[in-house]
């Protein structure tokens, strides 16, 4: 169905489009509360066969023992996700809080019944067939790339080090000594001195705890991504050291967390947090010069 010119087509992950993944979709709705629904495309010649686990034949076609891949997508008015409107929408922090989430939230109900190829945010088409014929012209790489992400799940695993205190007094305190005499230049210079030691301990605790969860992790997970530390309002007083992502197979998911856990509470000083699992939004390839293009200053051009 092609949409009229007041809407664009919104979408969020390609995937095989098999029974299970047709019951996610039922009701689903996406951005602005539109019904999400599929959009299939002919394979090429020559396409990948679909991998294992999705092998279930889509309805309407269990004369084809192969499901087809689909696009998840949603019709999106034209006036928010043009080209010029789009540019001024990502300055505004509340509306991409709310598509960001509406995103996500799409993303992770199809992970939970099939795997996923999450795509960007604000990856618009003029219309449905305009998505269709980039899905058609990209199948090849969806395919290799959704043979890889099946049956496997992303983890983020991210250290923090708690803050140093100011005072060297209070490290006394809290190890039950007496607070050693001095005069105040001499306690700037002890509280200085004490500063550094503590933090140089801390950040040798955070590289000591980072290289034994990337051994374990190492057992288990296929691919790992380091992304950018976060700092500010997200993290709070604690200074984040370690942002990774790892793309684990279900099957060791469990020991996985398991023993990444366990290892961090032997260090001092620092915060483990393991998140997901999640859709493998880390590990989705790059978008070509023929697939859907994110950002601004893409949409409407498809």
């Amino acid at each position: 169905m092609t949409r009229s010119s007041d809407t664009l087509t919104y979408v969020y992950a390609a995937a095989y489009l098999t029974e299970a993944l047709r019951d996610a979709l039922t009701d689903l709705r996406g951005i602005y509360g539109m019904t999400v629904h599929p959009l299939t495309a002919e394979p090429p010649t020559g396409a990948p066969e679909p991998p294992m686990g999705a092998t279930e034949p889509p309805m309407g076609a269990l004369d084809d023992p192969r499901p087809v891949l689909a696009f998840a997508a949603s019709p999106v008015p034209a006036d928010d996700f043009n080209e010029h409107d789009l540019k001024t929408h990502f300055e505004d922090l509340r509306w991409l809080e709310d598509v960001a989430r509406a995103h996500h939230d799409v993303v992770q109900a199809l992970a939970t019944r099939a795997t996923v190829l999450p795509l960007r945010m604000a990856t618009v088409y003029q219309d449905d067939d305009r998505a269709r014929q980039a899905l058609s012209r990209q199948h090849h790489v969806f395919a290799a790339r959704l043979a890889e992400l099946d049956a496997h799940t992303e983890f983020g695993v991210k250290i923090y080090l708690a803050p140093v205190t100011d005072s060297p007094e209070e490290d006394r305190a809290a190890h039950g000594e007496a607070p050693a005499p001095t005069t105040p230049g001499k306690a700037y210079l002890q509280r200085r001195k004490a500063q550094h030691h503590a933090v140089e301990a801390r950040y040798g605790q955070a590289r000591q705890a980072a290289a034994a969860l990337e051994a374990i992790a190492s057992h288990y997970a296929t691919h790992r991504v380091s992304h950018p530390v976060q700092n500010g309002a997200l993290t709070g007083p604690a200074e984040n050291v370690l942002n990774d992502a790892y793309l684990v197979p279900n099957a060791h998911a469990q020991r996985f967390t398991t023993e990444i856990e366990e290892a961090a509470n032997a260090y001092d000083g620092i915060r483990l947090e393991v998140t997901g699992p999640w859709a493998p939004y880390s590990f989705a390839m790059p978008p070509s010069d023929e697939g859907p293009r994110t950002g601004p200053d893409q949409a409407q051009r498809r």
